[in-house]
């Protein structure tokens, strides 16, 4: 479970600052999709890069709590211990899915596997399975030895949202996963992020624009002007691929 208590950001502009984050408050729970949306300009990225420990807020706390209880303030941490917690226990998908042009759809998982801290160290001698097993959950078990180049941009994204979950993160962030697909695709991808979310555990805080796609998410919240202005369950949080 991720939790934002109270969390303000500012930015500075000239003489003055800018607040992008204004005193939100809000939880993703462990098994859940919990949407951020909002306007052009409202916060919401600035949100999820708090969250991701990107960004140090001015105030407040961005609490991780993991299966067994233990809980960390992440915005509480120095730079490197910020870089560790980011390692081991948050998955980031970003708005491209940024492969490496000259790795294979394994290999990019192998990869972050890797740089994943101690926990990956200890898991090194199942590290391949790991990633052969979630190149298979996101449908591409055919593609594994395939780069970027040869796949189609909603299976360079399904191999991205792999790629962040293979240290196991306790929470994932992805900033709009659909943003360069089509409807249909984009849907496919928003089902899949359902999906993996409910099968393992994961606290998913996910921004979208795009609110065709709400029935994947379980809790939507709204910002505006860097403010929480509504926060409401969406349902069952699935949708069919």
């Amino acid at each position: 479970m991720i939790t934002l208590d109270d969390v303000t950001l500012t930015f500075p502009d000239g003489d003055r600052h800018v607040t992008a984050v204004d005193h939100v408050s809000l939880t993703a729970r462990t098994g859940e999709v919990t949407g951020i949306t909002g306007p052009s300009g409202s916060g919401k990225s600035s949100i999820l890069a708090v969250a991701a420990t990107l960004i140090r807020p001015d105030s407040g706390r961005v609490v991780i709590t993991g299966a067994r209880g233990d809980a960390v303030d992440a915005a509480a941490l120095s730079r490197d211990e910020a870089t560790a917690l980011r390692r081991e226990r948050i998955g980031i998908v970003f708005q491209q899915s940024n492969l490496l042009p000259s790795l294979t759809a394994r290999e990019q998982l192998l990869v972050m596997a890797h740089l994943g801290g101690p926990r990956a160290g200890r898991r090194s001698a199942a590290v391949r399975d790991r990633a052969d097993d979630l190149i298979d959950a996101v449908g591409l078990s055919g593609h594994a030895d395939k780069r970027p180049a040869q796949l189609s941009g909603g299976q360079r994204q399904r191999i991205a949202i792999a790629r962040a979950l293979v240290h196991e993160p306790e929470v994932l962030l992805v900033d709009e996963p659909t943003s360069a697909l089509d409807q249909e695709r984009g849907a496919a991808i928003m089902s899949l992020i359902a999906q993996l979310t409910h099968e393992r555990g994961t606290a998913t805080l996910l921004v979208t624009h795009d609110l065709v796609h709400r029935g994947a998410l379980d809790s939507l919240v709204t910002v505006v002007d860097g403010r929480v202005v509504s926060d409401a369950a969406t349902g069952d949080g699935r949708i069919a691929a």
